[in-house]
């Protein structure tokens, strides 16, 4: 699980490429679940979450850009 402080290190590219990571593994979790194979249940709350600290951090980047 990666911390908010290692997403705020990473540059808006390199954001969209983890953002793109999580979404497939997001996929995978819940295609192993609907199949019966899910043996981490935790783990597609936390997927969930870093697609969700990814976007906000992006999102903030992408306006400070803006304003400067």
């Amino acid at each position: 699980m990666s911390t908010i402080e290692d997403f705020r290190a990473m540059t808006v590219d390199q954001l969209d490429d983890e953002l793109l990571k999580l979404k497939k593994e997001q996929f995978n979790l819940r295609f192993q679940k609907a199949t019966g194979q899910l043996e981490n249940t935790s783990r597609v709350r936390q997927v969930r979450r870093d697609i969700a600290r990814v976007k906000t951090v992006a999102q903030a980047k992408r306006a400070s850009d803006v304003t400067k």
